[in-house]
């Protein structure tokens, strides 16, 4: 086994790569488990060295290499802060991938992946019925009576506090039209990702994209053989599952002419953008996740090219407000400005930068779930930067960090004087109360 592994390492993660890593240490400051632990494995120079060495040889027991690669958010704050431009993003999915492959899985675990990569989140009526339990969980009273007679007191902490920071799940998801047309001049036209998580937990969320991108001048075409993005599967080491995902993305993609393909959540947006090298090696794909891939654009990006927020009267009643990056919409796709300009066009709304904003808030994907003590730690002091806005109200622009940034506001008892909310259903009711 310990053979295998090394050769896959060899075959699979170039050492032109590996060796692109100065060990500068550049990486260090943006690094949230370096900052939380101060510990060189828990580095991204750290774990690019522990990759190396499995290469070479050097080492032959795993089990410290995956644990810390498995500690890694997969934020890639990194990547921007490195002056030798190291992929280091794609090197921990390989690397973890590798892993996950060769590695002897319980029967529980091979059970739980293939339900969740192979059943649920590729199928998005599955997670139409999914959601629509959760629904039914929330309006039927059975979570009141759940938390009443201490049933969550039955999993683990950090389970039953995000239980409290879900928030409530629209009635009855379904769509009128997959086209939604404008009449102006200039007009683009664009094709809108929905994605699996936002379009059942966040649906009005993506209702209210949808009507922003037609008020700033935009058709809007939903194409309906779109798929899961593949963002999970990539972080989780199904690289395969995300290939065969990405290849149906571009195929439902293909068959719109669009000028953009607009994404809303940051995770997604990211991976998308990555399709060209998630695909790299089969010569048949290449060109078309090229293509794909140049076409990918945020919301918030397109809003501000368009002049939305000059275009419109954007007012709300008197608040402070703070923005929490979504990591790889800024580190990945670079998208930094777009968000901080719609929110300060806001009248009566006054921003307050959030000391370490481009840090991450410790989500992740499914991060708070399987590395929760790590994740509440970064939460914790993200939380404290919070406070120290005294802001009202904190935009996201990404359903993980939504639901992190909720339920650290659940977790410090600040429901009262703080919320959370998705940058489009900001900007909507910033409309609805002009």
């Amino acid at each position: 086994m310990s053979t295998t592994i090394q050769e896959q390492f060899t075959d699979r993660i170039p050492d032109e790569e590996l060796l692109n890593c100065m060990r500068c240490g550049f990486c260090l400051p943006a690094c949230p488990t370096y900052v939380e632990t101060q510990d060189e494995v828990h580095s991204p120079r750290g774990r690019i060295a522990l990759m190396k060495a499995v290469r070479d040889g050097l080492i032959t027991e795993y089990e410290e290499v995956e644990h810390s690669l498995n500690v890694c958010l997969g934020c890639r704050a990194c990547e921007p802060a490195c002056p030798a431009g190291v992929n280091y993003g794609s090197m921990l999915e390989e690397a973890r991938a590798i892993f996950q492959e060769q590695k002897k899985k319980s029967f529980k675990e091979k059970a739980t992946r293939k339900v969740v990569f192979d059943q649920l989140f590729p199928n998005q009526k599955r997670m139409k019925q999914a959601t629509g339990l959760l629904s039914f969980y929330q309006r039927s009273g059975l979570q009141k009576v759940t938390r009443k007679i201490g049933f969550m007191r039955l999993f683990p902490k950090h389970l039953a506090e995000m239980e409290k920071a879900l928030p409530k799940v629209p009635k009855g998801i379904k769509r009128e039209s997959n086209y939604f047309p404008v009449n102006k001049t200039n007009e683009k036209t664009v094709a809108f990702f929905t994605g699996c998580l936002m379009d059942t937990m966040f649906f009005e969320t993506n209702q209210s994209t949808i009507k922003l991108l037609q008020l700033a001048g935009c058709n809007v075409h939903i194409p309906q053989t779109q798929n899961c993005c593949g963002a999970l599967h990539g972080h989780s080491g199904e690289l395969e599952g995300a290939r065969q995902l990405a290849k149906k993305n571009i195929e439902a993609f293909e068959e719109c002419e669009a000028d953009y393909i607009i994404t809303n959540a940051g995770g997604c947006g990211a991976f998308l953008h990555d399709y060209d090298h998630l695909l790299r090696d089969e010569p048949e794909w290449k060109e078309r996740a090229e293509v794909f891939a140049s076409k990918i654009t945020d919301f918030t990006s397109i809003l501000v090219d368009m002049k939305f927020h000059e275009q419109n009267t954007l007012q709300l009643t008197e608040e402070i407000a703070t923005y929490q990056d979504s990591c790889h919409l800024r580190n990945v796709m670079g998208v930094k400005d777009a968000p901080r300009k719609l929110i300060k066009s806001i009248s009566n709304v006054t921003y307050q930068e959030l000391p370490r904003a481009d840090q991450c808030c410790g989500s992740a994907g499914i991060y708070n779930i399987v590395q929760p003590e790590m994740s509440n730690q970064i939460l914790d002091h993200k939380m404290e930067d919070v406070k120290g806005t005294k802001a009202h109200t904190i935009v996201t622009t990404n359903p993980g960090c939504l639901l992190q940034m909720k339920l650290g506001i659940q977790k410090e008892g600040l429901q009262d004087t703080i919320r959370a909310v998705h940058l489009a259903d900001y900007l909507i009711e910033a409309l609805q109360e002009k």
